[in-house]
């Protein structure tokens, strides 16, 4: 049938052109965007899985940064430990130097008088904070660390179904043997031992060596300790790295488009197109030749 009211092949020839143009729209959003979802009607189970893989990047980021500051606050902790090893060292040496019988007491009082300016400066060390925390734990007047309320939660996981807990030093311990934290004593054997008595009586000085002796070994635990700490956190943020550039490689897959399949998408709609528009034009011009019947 030969009709001028209808032209199918004119609309057909539009209809196929606008869907062309709506695809051509969609590659070159596409090409721009870098994303193959731009919208919830790209692919809309696609999109959900791609926002809560999102979500898990972004929690992964922010445990990341708090494991890492977890690091800076052992690290901050291990230097101060570092100075208190230099100081208890010192008055290790102090207390040796005691024991020379050939020293006079005027001479042990210059001895005496450093002791007690590093007892000081080693309690000092106890109010040490990183960020407003604590870093360390005060003790109390005896042999026994206190392990009681002296550990931070580390959360390591970005669902926070994975903690570390980090300690938080008791210096106080240390500062209890050789430091103020006491009052200016030291135990030795069962009784106190004024500091004024070591740099006199030799005796007395032997003992407080023993004492002395005893703090660097448990401030060496307590370095001991942080350094085991330091070990489990960087791990934890090793695996946190590892776990980030998984689901990052897993929502690319998702969300990203495919640059070379796409461009060669876009150069196949182009054509499309081109050649939609010539039909288009053919289809419109077709029903001219009706006009010949009439002549």
């Amino acid at each position: 049938m030969i009709g001028i009211n209808t032209n199918t092949a004119s609309s057909l020839a539009a209809y196929n052109l606008s869907k062309t143009n709506d695809s051509l729209q969609k590659s070159l959003q596409r090409l721009s965007s870098g994303y193959r979802i731009n919208n919830s009607m790209d692919d809309a189970g696609g999109l959900a899985v791609s926002m809560k893989l999102s979500a898990a990047i972004r929690r992964t980021e922010a445990t990341q940064a708090n494991v890492n500051n977890a690091l800076s606050l052992l690290q901050t902790q291990d230097g101060v430990l570092k100075s208190a090893e230099k100081v208890v060292i010192r008055m290790s040496e102090l207390v040796h130097l005691a024991t020379d019988v050939t020293k006079s007491t005027s001479d042990k009082a210059l001895y005496q008088t450093e002791f007690e300016s590093l007892q000081s400066q080693l309690t000092s060390m106890i109010t040490e904070e990183f960020n407003g925390v604590s870093l360390f734990t005060t003790g109390s007047y005896n042999d026994t660390r206190d392990t009681a309320g002296n550990t931070l939660t580390v959360v390591t996981s970005h669902d926070g179904g994975q903690t570390i807990g980090i300690t938080k030093a008791d210096l106080g311990w240390i500062s209890n043997f050789v430091g103020t934290a006491s009052g200016a004593v030291l135990d030795a054997a069962g009784s106190n031992l004024a500091v004024g008595d070591i740099f006199v009586n030799v005796t007395d000085a032997v003992a407080a060596i023993s004492v002395v002796n005893t703090a660097i070994q448990n401030l060496a635990e307590l370095r001991a300790n942080n350094g085991a700490d330091q070990v489990r956190i960087t791990f934890a943020a090793d695996m946190l790295s590892i776990n980030k550039v998984n689901l990052e490689s897993a929502n690319s897959r998702i969300a990203d488009v495919d640059i070379a399949a796409e461009s060669a998408n876009l150069a196949r709609l182009n054509i499309l197109q081109q050649a939609g528009t010539a039909m288009l034009a053919q289809a419109n011009t077709a029903s001219q030749s009706v006009l010949r019947l009439l002549v």
